[in-house]
């Protein structure tokens, strides 16, 4: 589908969901997902103005929260989307998605063990969230936990052996761990799956099996 194509769709779809949110004022299905479609669209503004709405109608809806701090985290507002996502915990304490990302936040503020217990406070909710064992891993790694971040790693790409970031972060935990044979095969895995593996952490790769 080209991008002209998806745009078109995209139109559409939103012009459904604001004459959706014009007869339901008082919906907060609707005004959320309108908020998620301005969201792909691109549309930042838009859907932070959707959010806020479904926010007025149910205060208690914490996926709301969630993807209100999401967007936040977008724009670039990293204090807005903290507070965003501790009200979706404080609504909800097992939200493993809002515990992921306040660890994203800290792990992105440079706050290496607030953002690992963050995540574990995320995988003991869903321990089948990968993207929080990819996430976990860069965070040991930022704090010197190599065992750690081996192990989070390997639990990354067993629930998602297709995730290219996953097996890339593997290659980086086991190349910290000085196993560069087994750097050099996720490494090489990553890329399959198409992630941009950084040349000069191949080369890296390269010097240690030399």
């Amino acid at each position: 589908m080209s991008n002209q194509q998806t745009q078109e769709n995209l139109d559409t779809v939103i012009a459904e969901l604001e004459k959706k949110c014009k007869e339901l004022p008082d919906s907060l299905l609707a005004h959320h997902n309108l908020a998620m479609v301005y969201r792909k669209a691109g549309r930042q503004a838009d859907a932070l103005r959707e959010l806020n709405k479904a926010i007025a109608i149910d205060p208690l809806a914490p996926e709301t929260h969630v993807n209100l701090g999401a967007l936040y985290f977008e724009m670039g507002d990293l204090d807005k989307a903290l507070a965003a996502n501790q009200e979706a915990v404080r609504i909800l304490p097992e939200s493993a998605q809002a515990h992921a990302n306040i660890g994203l936040i800290w792990q992105q503020q440079g706050e290496a063990d607030k953002a690992i217990e963050s995540y574990l406070e995320s995988t003991r909710h869903d321990p089948k969230l990968a993207t929080t064992w990819v996430n976990l891993t860069t965070a040991q790694i930022m704090a010197g936990n190599f065992d750690a971040a081996l192990a989070a790693a390997q639990k990354g790409v067993e629930i998602d052996p297709d995730f290219s970031m996953a097996q890339n972060n593997l290659a980086v935990a086991y190349y910290y761990k000085e196993d560069f044979k087994a750097a050099q095969l996720h490494a090489e895995k990553a890329k399959t799956l198409g992630f941009p593996v950084d040349p000069r952490f191949l080369e890296a790769i390269r010097k240690g099996l030399n």
